[in-house]
């Protein structure tokens, strides 16, 4: 049996996507890929293939060893892809980001979530070749389009009215996530309950944190943060949510988006190149605070088109789903196996 251990601090810290994309894939390998990969954790041990989820000093250090077999790193993010998230001395960025470019190039195997960056990479010396497109994908027993009376429960625990429109957003309170388009949309639509969970993650470092602190702790009154909260309510916040509606700046292939998918909810995203190479055709969008307010007026005065884009939803969960990506990480490990027995990176 082919040996694969992990190593990864993703969960460490709550709220992040990363995190929630390496959970569902350790669920998907020891659940529907249990035959054909032994999966250990953190340990330092010999194995066939290493697989790096999070790009700590240590597991640089580590890399070093003959007994990590063939090393394979997860780009979750690159250094363009932290402006606005993070605020730093230019000094420290300047070295962060190097350091981010140097552990990607210390693999063997780079794997991307979106098609986009493998181009970006390269601008970063990295060569194409030793990347490989794998999408993110979401668990239907965990994210799924719950009953009426079950969507009409939480809303009732909420004190929300049955017939008020409510727009779900998620993610971490900065800039990058376009946290200030929400909170104006809010302001612009006092008729809409608004909801934003997620809270900061990278704490008063976060890039703007003085002033979305101010904004969360004085929200206008149609607009409720949550602040961090489990995967498991999340998807109550999904399902009586008419629209999630995420306006970042810059993404990689957010896993809220495919919880949203997962959950039949109709999504409205900001004009994105990003988002066309990956999900074009079943999502709303605008490109500007204008745009994305049209988009809610649109569906204001027409319904309608909410379950047009429930039915979209649908069809992006069944291509994101975990049946279809297992099949995709099975072959992948096993191509990695036999690059590694051929190059000599793997004991037989």
């Amino acid at each position: 049996m082919i040996r694969i251990n992990m190593f990864s601090q993703a969960d460490s810290v709550q709220g992040q996507g990363v995190g929630s994309a390496y959970n569902e894939l350790i669920q998907l390998l020891r659940r529907d890929l249990i035959d054909d990969f032994y999966v250990t954790i953190n340990r330092y041990g010999n194995s066939d293939l290493t697989h790096y989820h999070t790009i700590n000093p240590t597991y640089f250090a580590n890399s070093f060893s003959r007994g990590r077999g063939r090393k394979i790193g997860y780009v979750h993010f690159l250094p363009e892809t932290l402006e606005g998230s993070i605020k730093l001395p230019e000094f420290a960025k300047n070295i962060f980001y190097k350091y981010v470019i140097d552990f990607y190039d210390r693999m063997d195997q780079i794997v991307v979530v979106n098609p986009m960056f493998i181009k970006k990479l390269a601008k970063h010396g990295i060569d194409p070749e030793k990347v490989k497109y794998i999408p993110n994908f979401v668990s239907k027993s965990e994210f799924y389009e719950q009953t009426r009376e079950q969507k009409n429960a939480f809303r009732n625990s909420l004190g929300i009215p049955l017939d008020k429109m409510v727009i779900f957003g998620d993610g971490q309170v900065q800039e990058r996530k376009g946290v200030d388009d929400f909170a104006r949309l809010a302001k612009v639509n006092p008729d809409i309950q608004f909801i934003w969970a997620g809270g900061f993650s990278f704490g008063k470092i976060t890039d703007g944190y003085n002033h979305f602190k101010d904004l969360v702790d004085n929200p206008p009154k149609n607009l409720k943060f949550t602040g961090i909260i489990d995967r498991k309510e999340l998807v109550n916040y999904l399902n009586i949510a008419d629209l999630f509606l995420l306006p970042s700046f810059d993404e990689l292939f957010p896993m809220s988006v495919l919880e949203a998918f997962s959950c039949n909810t109709p999504v409205l995203l900001r004009d994105l190149d990003l988002y066309k190479a990956i999900i074009d055709g079943y999502y709303m969008q605008g490109k500007d605070f204008e745009e994305l307010n049209a988009q809610i007026q649109r569906i204001k005065n027409n319904p309608y088109i909410l379950k047009q884009y429930s039915q979209l939803s649908k069809q992006a969960s069944q291509e994101y789903s975990e049946e279809h990506l297992a099949q995709i990480w099975r072959d992948f490990y096993l191509e990695q196996y036999d690059l590694g027995l051929k190059l000599g990176q793997i004991r037989p």
